[in-house]
C-alpha cells in the first residue's frame, strides 16, 4: 500500500529524488534512467513556487494523468496532460483562483458521478478545499460539504467502512479528523466515534494493513510520538502504538509515512522521513522499522539504513531502477530557515531489504531543490513511471523514464 489512496483504481506511487553526475555516454541532463525535460515539457516559470504537494490523475478523463499542485499561501495550480507528458497550464480556466494555505491533496469520485473530485487541506488558514468535477475537467467549490475545520497537513481519501462511497481521513495538528460520505459527497464527522479523542503535531497519514488483516490500519507521522492506529472493523480504529511501535530515547520528528514490503516476505514494512524544523533536538535520521507479519515492529534502521544527516520532508519506496524490489527516494531541505537548494537522495534495495546509496546512478545532475513531494507515474504513456518533483520554493522537476 501507499500514500495517498483513491479510488477508481488509480494507483501512484510517492517519490523522493536525488543528485546525480552525468553518466558517460548519456547526454547532459539523463542518467541511464531518467533524463530532465522541465524547459521543455512544462510551464516551468509558473512552477517556481511554493509547492508542497502533487496529485497526478486524469481529471479530464482523456486517458493521460495531470497534475495538480498544491501551492502555499496562493491558487493551486492545475497542468493539464497533452497525452505526451507536456502539459498546459489551464488553472485559471478549469479550478477555483483563491489564496489558501495548501498542502495536501486527495483525489476520489466523491459525489459518485463517474469522474474525479479533489480534496485540498490546508493548514494556517484552516480552510478545506472540496472541488467537485463538472465532468469535463472544470471544478466547482464544494468546501461546504466538509464539516470540520483544523489546521491541516495531511489527507487520506478511501472508503473506510467500505459502504462504496470515498469517505476522507485529515491529519492536523490537534485532533484528527474522520469524515463519512453518505453516498452523495456530503459528509458526516464521525471522528470520535471512529478514532477517539486525541490530539498530535501530525504532519502525515497513511493507510496499510500493517496486521495483514485484510483492512486499511492507520500510520499517523507526528511532530511527536508517532502513532500506529488498528482497524478494529468496519473503519472503527484502536491506538495500539506502545505495543506496536519501537520509540526512540531522543525526540523524532517525522514529516512523512511510507510502507513497503522491502524483505519480500508478505508484510508493510515502515519508513519515516524525519526532520529537525519545530521539534528542539529531534534526530534527522530517518528511520527503517520491520514489520513481523502481525503488525509488530523491530527498528532496522543501523543495519538497513544508510546514515544521513538530511531533513527529509519528503520519502517514499518505489521500484526506481526496476528490479522489482522496493526501493527509496527522499527529498531533502537543509538550508537555514528552508532557504537553498539540497540534492535529493536515492538508496537501492539488495532485495533484502538493505539499502545502499546510488543517487548518482539514477538522477540527472543538477536536480536538487527544496524536496516535499516526489510523484512516480507514466505521464507520457510509455509505460516507464517518470518523476515529478515538488520543491517549496524552488523549482519543480519533471524527468521522463527512459527505456532500456
Amino acid at each position: 500500500m501507499y500514500k495517498k489512496m483513491i479510488l477508481l483504481s488509480l494507483a501512484f506511487v510517492v517519490l523522493q529524488t536525488g543528485h546525480a553526475q552525468q553518466n558517460e555516454g548519456t547526454p547532459a541532463g539523463s542518467t541511464a534512467f531518467y533524463t530532465d525535460v522541465t524547459t521543455s515539457h512544462l510551464p516551468y516559470k509558473d512552477l517556481q513556487l511554493l509547492s508542497m504537494d502533487a496529485g497526478i490523475a486524469d481529471l479530464d478523463q482523456d486517458g493521460d494523468m495531470d497534475i495538480l499542485i498544491a501551492n502555499e499561501h496562493r491558487p493551486n495550480i492545475l497542468l493539464i496532460n497533452n497525452g505526451k507528458g507536456s502539459f498546459t497550464n489551464e488553472s485559471a480556466l478549469r479550478i477555483p483562483q483563491v489564496d489558501h494555505d495548501s498542502e495536501d491533496i486527495g483525489f476520489a469520485d466523491f459525489d459518485l458521478d463517474g469522474d474525479l473530485d479533489i480534496i485540498v487541506v490546508s493548514e494556517d488558514d484552516k480552510t478545506n478545499e472540496l472541488y467537485l468535477n463538472n465532468g469535463d475537467g472544470t471544478f466547482s467549490d464544494g468546501g461546504d460539504r466538509i464539516p470540520v475545520t483544523g489546521t491541516s497537513n495531511s489527507v487520506v481519501v478511501f472508503d473506510i467502512n467500505s459502504d462504496g462511497a470515498p469517505d476522507i481521513l485529515i491529519g492536523n495538528n490537534g485532533q484528527n479528523n474522520i469524515l463519512i460520505n453518505d453516498g452523495t459527497g456530503h459528509f458526516k464527522d464521525e471522528t470520535l466515534e471512529r478514532f477517539g479523542a486525541f490530539l498530535d503535531v501530525t504532519q502525515d497519514l497513511t493507510l496499510a494493513d500493517v496486521d495483514t488483516d485484510g483492512d486499511q490500519d492507520l500510520l499517523v507521522g507526528n511532530e511527536d510520538a508517532n502513532r500506529i492506529l488498528i482497524n478494529t472493523g468496519n473503519g472503527f480504529f484502536e491506538d495500539q502504538s506502545s505495543d506496536r511501535l519501537p520509540y526512540r530515547s531522543e525526540p523524532e520528528e517525522t514529516r512523512e509515512v511510507d510502507v513497503a514490503d522491502i524483505d519480500g516476505d508478505g508484510d508493510l514494512d515502515i519508513l519515516y522521513g524525519n526532520v529537525q524544523a519545530f521539534v528542539d533536538n529531534a534526530l534527522r535520521q530517518n528511520r527503517l522499522l520491520l514489520n513481523d507479519g502481525k503488525g509488530f515492529f523491530t527498528d532496522i534502521t543501523a543495519t538497513h539504513l544508510p546514515k544521513d544527516d538530511n531533513r527529509c520532508f519528503g520519502v517514499a519506496f518505489l521500484d526506481i531502477d526496476r528490479d522489482g524490489d522496493p526501493d527509496i527516494m527522499t527529498g531533502n531541505t537543509n538550508g537555514a530557515r528552508f532557504a537553498g537548494n539540497t540534492p535529493y537522495s536515492v538508496y537501492l534495495n539488495d532485495g533484502k531489504g538493505k539499502f545502499v546509496e546510488a543517487t548518482e546512478k539514477i538522477i540527472p545532475e543538477g536536480i536538487s531543490g527544496r524536496g516535499f513531494d516526489i510523484d512516480f507515474v507514466d505521464l507520457n504513456g510509455d509505460g516507464i513511471n517518470d518523476l515529478f518533483l515538488s520543491n517549496r520554493g524552488s523549482q519543480d522537476f519533471l524527468l521522463l523514464g527512459i527505456k532500456k
